[in-house]
Formats: C-alpha cells, sequence, structure tokens
C-alpha cells in the first residue's frame, strides 16, 4: 500500500503526464509488428509495450484519483 500512497501524493499534472504517456506506448506496442525481426522478438517486444503501456495508464489514474478523473473528464467535455 505504500507505492499507492506514494502515487496518490503526486500532482495532478504529474497524473495527467503519466496518463498520456501511455499512448505512445500503445501506438509501439502495436506498430512493432511492421519491423523486419523474428516472431519471436516481435512478442516479446509487443508484451514489454502493452505492460509499459498498461503500467502508464493504471499509475496514472492512481494519481488522479476518482477527483482528479472528474475534473480531467469535465475538462474534455466543455471542449
Amino acid at each position: 500500500m505504500k507505492i499507492k500512497e506514494w502515487l496518490q501524493s503526486l500532482s495532478f499534472r504529474t497524473g495527467v503526464i503519466v496518463l498520456l504517456s501511455c499512448i505512445p506506448f500503445y501506438i509501439l506496442s502495436f506498430a512493432q509488428m511492421l519491423l523486419p525481426v523474428s516472431t519471436a522478438a516481435k512478442g516479446v517486444l509487443w508484451a514489454v509495450l502493452f505492460g509499459l503501456a498498461k503500467t502508464c495508464q493504471y499509475g496514472g489514474l492512481t494519481i488522479l484519483g476518482v477527483e482528479g478523473y472528474k475534473r480531467l473528464r469535465n475538462k474534455f467535455r466543455k471542449q
């Protein structure tokens, strides 16, 4: 539980940055399929990049918390 408490103590801006950093990892996890490497290497790359994307996603949501998520959602709805 110490990690969760530490993540929740970080700022809203940090949470947004971490949450947005998952987008490039998602893109890279699928774009690497176009590389001319072996199937095993593609599988390993996909697992690593997809895992990083999920880690950034859940880490960002933990940092934001419920109130930060609502604040971010309202900001996008107003635009």
